[in-house]
């Protein structure tokens, strides 16, 4: 174990770690993890990494990759153990190439071991017939490497999405439709009074806003940074306002007008102050309601609700305030990741509460999720009406 003088500087390097390799770790629970070291013997190696996972892990998944951020970082480098392997699992801690070059600069890892390992978790050019591409849409998005992220990344804001066109009010000249009473009466007088060309015009056709809320809470955090990557990517070419919500409702439209994705995702990670928190669907739905939905749910609006329907609010109150948005908008689609997992049941109080209100329940666990909702967009106008 290090020396009591140099602990705070080596704790907050191993934070930095966790952070890089997905797990949360900012200033707050660095301050929550100096405080619990203090309760305890920091010569004991089990008690000091137990208080550490009591701070840093918040989820089940996060174990694995916390035990092996702790042995690489605290433990002395072992010559004969593939650098960064998660014990049990088979595959690297989820850095990105140059960070886990760095890391193995700084920590005195076997980098050529590293890098090896790594380049197993690389998708193959070609499986069972499958080509790579293939095989990324249909991967969940929990069990992806960094690799495998990124590559989704360029997918999403290559992805050919275009929602269904609505008929507007207003009218445009056109070859065919109803006839223009007024321009063919101008121009007749403008002829001597002969009606000489009947000029006609149709419905102008404008594409339907869409509005996205998303569940940025702690049960949503594996999937939360490709979800603002899907965001970002709408945002590019559609009309969208986006919404995120934990414990309270944020609007992030404006931050996801980047054209830099890293630096539009950098703005949402400053201004968003509770992801990673508690879920309150109802209460953040109330605030969308209240103060929100007259300004964005004009013009046929499609509302997307992005959640794993896990809520610690008023199930009463949550029904309450979805009756109320799916009155003010053209379709209402809940969005929930664990859709795609194998025997999987909306079983939840949230979902529970929801299902009856939502116009399209559908999954959001990969590409292919995804690129079903795009088509489905892009039909809207063919689909039936509303039950």
């Amino acid at each position: 174990m290090p020396d009591r003088p140099d602990l705070l500087p080596r704790l907050g390097a191993f934070a930095r770690l966790l952070h890089d390799a997905g797990v949360e770790a900012g200033p707050r629970r660095l301050t929550d993890a100096t405080r619990a070291l203090t309760f305890i013997d920091l010569i004991r190696e089990p008690d000091f990494r137990n208080a550490l996972r009591a701070v840093f892990v918040s989820r089940k998944d996060d174990i694995p990759t916390f035990e092996a951020a702790f042995d690489i970082f605290w433990a002395p480098p072992n010559p004969h153990a593939s650098a960064g392997v998660i014990p049990g699992r088979g595959r690297s801690l989820p850095l990105s190439p140059e960070r886990a070059l760095a890391w193995s600069n700084a920590l005195g890892l076997n980098s050529s071991q590293m890098n090896r390992q790594q380049d197993t978790n690389v998708v193959p050019e070609t499986s069972s017939g499958y080509s790579a591409q293939e095989l990324l849409r249909q991967k969940d998005f929990d069990a992806m490497t960094w690799q495998e992220t990124e590559q989704v990344r360029r997918l999403l804001e290559q992805a050919p999405w275009r929602v269904a066109e609505r008929r507007t009010r207003r009218l445009r000249a056109a070859r065919s439709g109803s006839i223009d009473l007024r321009r063919t009466a101008r121009h007749a007088i403008r002829s001597s009074g002969e009606l000489v060309r009947l000029f006609r015009r149709r419905p102008r056709l404008r594409r339907r806003p869409l509005v996205l809320v998303c569940d940025v809470s702690g049960s949503m955090e594996r999937y939360s940074r490709l979800l603002m990557i899907f965001a970002h990517a709408i945002s590019r070419r559609e009309d969208l306002e986006a919404f995120v919500f934990s414990t309270r409702l944020t609007r992030i439209t404006r931050l996801l007008r980047h054209r830099d994705l890293d630096r539009a995702l950098a703005s949402v990670s400053k201004g968003v102050q509770d992801f990673s928190g508690g879920t309150r669907i109802g209460d953040a739905l109330a605030d969308f309601n209240r103060h929100w939905a007259r300004r964005v749910l004009g013009h046929g609006a499609v509302v997307i609700i992005v959640s794993d329907g896990w809520d610690r609010g008023d199930p009463g109150r949550l029904t309450a305030e979805l009756i109320h948005l799916r009155r003010s908008a053209h379709r209402l689609i809940w969005l929930n990741p664990l859709l795609g997992s194998k025997g999987y049941a909306p079983l939840t109080r949230g979902m529970v509460a929801a299902l009856p209100y939502c116009d399209d329940f559908l999954a959001a666990h990969n590409v292919q999720a995804l690129d079903d909702l795009g088509r489905m967009l892009a039909g809207l106008d063919r689909r039936s009406a509303r039950r």
